[in-house]
């Protein structure tokens, strides 16, 4: 990998609030010509939102909320979980779970159907869970943009640019069993 690349990885890492940022996330987007559907594997896993375009606090990286994103497009699925970091996690989540479609060279379609909170597992009476289903009146898409083992980067169709870390300490599996209904 190229220095630019680990350079914006680190800052990604150590510093999400660099006013910097999107500069170097622009110029990686311009490094690389994406085919997922050549690298399809690579966007299968657990990612952490480092970075985003977005105004709204749920689509920001923060120090006290874990914004994470678990990829499964052999199984056309996708979660975004939005829980406390640290020992706080534990209590509970929002989750939002997708149907995923790749349908050109570069974009996901996305098609939510379901979301709600996800608390503890409680001995004697499993885990909680409040899910709803989601009417949703058409599929939400993301361009992705750049992507390697490590990063990734996207565009959703509101226009707001992502960029994500792979996170290695978290299975896809492990993941999947906690949060799926």
């Amino acid at each position: 990998m190229c220095a630019e690349r680990d350079e914006l990885v680190s800052i990604l890492q150590n510093n999400p609030n660099d006013p910097s940022l999107q500069q170097r996330i622009a110029s990686r987007e311009r490094a690389q010509v994406v085919d997922i559907t050549r690298d399809l594997s690579l966007l299968k896993g657990v990612w952490e939102l480092r970075w985003s375009s977005s105004s709204k606090p749920w689509l920001r990286q923060t120090d006290v909320l874990e914004n994470l994103q678990a990829l499964d497009p052999d199984q056309k699925t996708g979660f975004n979980l939005l829980r406390l970091r640290g020992p706080c996690g534990v209590i509970g989540c929002i989750t939002v779970q997708a149907e995923l479609s790749v349908v050109s060279s570069s974009r996901v379609e996305v098609r939510f159907i379901k979301g709600g909170w996800v608390g503890p597992k409680l001995y004697g009476f499993g885990q909680l869970k409040v899910l709803r289903d989601i009417q949703q009146s058409f599929p939400a898409w993301l361009d992705i943009t750049y992507l390697d083992s490590r990063l990734r980067i996207c565009r959703g169709n509101a226009g707001t640019l992502f960029a994500l870390l792979r996170r290695e300490t978290i299975q896809l599996n492990d993941f999947k069993d906690q949060y799926e209904s």
